[in-house]
């Protein structure tokens, strides 16, 4: 397989940064097509030089990376990678980010904090990116931070499907792990049939500077719970919402993600939870020390293939996710 796949006069090319090379090769796999031959080096001082082994004059380059740990390098090496592809005379430049750094920084909390998911999508758009694809992004409104298409795309379909084949509807309950996280858990609702409830953080009244107490709002007695969230960093937050329905009296509880991100401790976080079983899609690669009998992976490969496939034909992104969005 090459790198090339030809629709009329049109040229798709497929090209990966190194931060998570074995979901590119899925994709490219599903696409029937092989990755871009691609030179990529540190120098001694930490920077990265890149150069391509094919022209990419006239083609719609797609470059996949995800920004996982050392995030800083990877966003560096992508924008560089744009540039090269701008430079070479590149058709179109459409950048695959299954988890999009810095997305959780969308807004001002308070005075002189920066937007720094605005920041990333000007350094996207100054490289030469003329699209974005990107999986559950943290908030919807930085689509709206670049200054062109943006395709939205959606763990949902793969991870209800998942739990569909893994748990008795008339047992499951599905849950909210905060208020923030409402809509998604809401949309998982709609999906599969079952009840909410929701973890509801508050302050510890008979104790001072307390971080906080769970209350669970909604029936999770003797019903297996899947606590859902698009990403799971540190495992704080996650584990605690878990302890809470363990305490309210669950039967099990099952936790899904889009995004894996893992920092430590999550490993040991992870491990030492009562949580039967972690569900995350490969939009980040997960650590070796993840690799534990109650972690589940499920590919974005297919989604992806799939979104870039629609652009690439000029057909509709939105169709493959009409009702589950």
């Amino acid at each position: 397989m090459t790198g090339i796949k030809t629709t009329g006069e049109k040229k798709m090319m497929l090209f990966s940064g190194r931060a998570h090379p074995e979901l590119a090769k899925e994709v490219a796999a599903e696409l029937g097509v092989g990755l871009v031959p691609t030179t990529a080096r540190d120098f001694a001082n930490g920077e990265i030089y890149v150069r391509y082994q094919e022209s990419v004059r006239g083609a719609d380059c797609f470059l996949i990376q995800s920004h996982t740990t050392p995030i800083n390098k990877w966003i560096m090496e992508q924008l560089i990678m744009i540039d090269a592809m701008k430079r070479a005379s590149a058709r179109s430049i459409s950048v695959v980010i299954p988890f999009y750094g810095y997305a959780r920084q969308d807004k001002k909390h308070r005075g002189r904090e920066p937007i720094s998911a605005r920041l990333m999508a000007d350094l996207l758009k100054t490289a030469g990116a003329d699209r974005i694809l990107s999986v559950d992004l943290h908030a919807d409104q930085v689509q709206g931070y670049f200054d062109g298409p943006v395709d939205h795309l959606f763990a949902l379909p793969l991870l209800t499907d998942y739990i569909r084949g893994r748990v008795d509807r008339d047992k499951l309950t599905v849950v909210s792990p905060d208020a923030g996280r409402v809509r998604v858990a809401d949309r998982w609702c709609d999906k599969l049939g079952a009840p909410l409830a929701i973890v509801h953080k508050r302050r510890d009244p008979d104790v001072a500077n307390q971080v906080s107490v769970h209350e669970v709002v909604g029936d999770v007695r003797d019903r297996v719970c899947v606590l859902v969230d698009d990403m799971i960093d540190t495992g704080g937050t996650i584990c605690a919402a878990a302890e809470a329905l363990f305490a309210n009296g669950a039967a099990d509880v099952i936790v899904t993600a889009t995004h894996g991100i893992l920092s430590d401790p999550a490993p040991d976080r992870l491990k030492n939870s009562k949580v039967s079983e972690f569900v995350f899609t490969n939009s980040l690669p997960t650590p070796g020390e993840m690799a534990l009998d109650k972690v589940t992976v499920v590919s974005l490969a297919p989604t992806i293939a799939r979104a870039i496939r629609e652009v690439f034909e000029d057909g509709s992104v939105t169709s493959l996710f009409e009702g589950d969005a």
